[in-house]
């Protein structure tokens, strides 16, 4: 990749690493795919959600009173999985954000065109105070980058600023992420792994092949 972005975070730890090698190999079945792969989309969320704004609140411990940080109760957060390998980092999402609402994206990629082709579609809805508003888009793998654009745009043509929305990906490549910030440069990536290239069927390589096929054994 020969630019560098600033709103781009690779996160890289020893479980990140460990789980990317549990995924990424032929020889993991599904369920192994699986458990890897929501260990990892974990500590991806903790990271993408660091920049939600924090507010204090009075609490009272088993021993005194004081003004704890907690996130602010003055925002909507949206997680917004794109089908259907999105899907994987929901029940995690759920877990750390309870309060979050779970939009679904629908698309699927036309093997010829490599464009997304869209499917479903629950995004529409009123947005007040878009400034307020703060979206992480999730999809394992960012390969040309169209479908996650086609779903920033859903967001960013309501007002909601870019620089609230992230992009939340297990494994992406150049390509794509180049193509997201070309387009929308002041939104934010979080991924764990960036490959070496795209092949000649748009799929990363070396990558981890089909994610939705390798998490739910299709």
């Amino acid at each position: 990749m020969e630019k560098t972005y600033a709103n781009l975070k690779i996160v890289e730890n020893p479980i990140v690493n460990q789980s990317l090698c549990t995924i990424r190999s032929k020889h993991t079945d599904t369920q192994g795919v699986r458990l890897a792969a929501r260990k990892l989309t974990r500590i991806l969320l903790y990271e993408a959600t660091k920049n939600l704004p924090q507010t204090e609140e009075e609490v009272e411990t088993p021993i005194a009173s004081f003004k704890a940080k907690t996130i602010n109760h003055d925002i909507t957060i949206i997680i917004s999985p794109i089908l259907r390998a999105g899907l994987i980092f929901t029940d995690e999402a759920v877990d750390i954000l309870p309060q979050a609402t779970i939009r679904h994206i629908g698309m699927y990629r036309d093997e010829k065109t490599l464009k997304p082709v869209w499917y479903y579609n629950k995004v529409p809805m009123p947005v007040d105070n878009p400034e307020k508003y703060y979206v992480y888009i999730t999809d394992p793998m960012l390969a040309t980058g169209n479908s996650l654009k086609e779903a920033i745009r859903l967001y960013v043509q309501k007002g909601i600023p870019q620089k609230n929305i992230c992009g939340v990906c297990m494994i992406s490549s150049p390509q794509g992420i180049n193509a997201v910030f070309e387009e929308f440069p002041d939104i934010t990536l979080i991924v764990a792994a960036v490959d070496s290239h795209l092949n000649e069927r748009g799929y990363i390589v070396p990558g981890m092949g089909d994610a939705g096929d390798r998490i739910y054994n299709t």
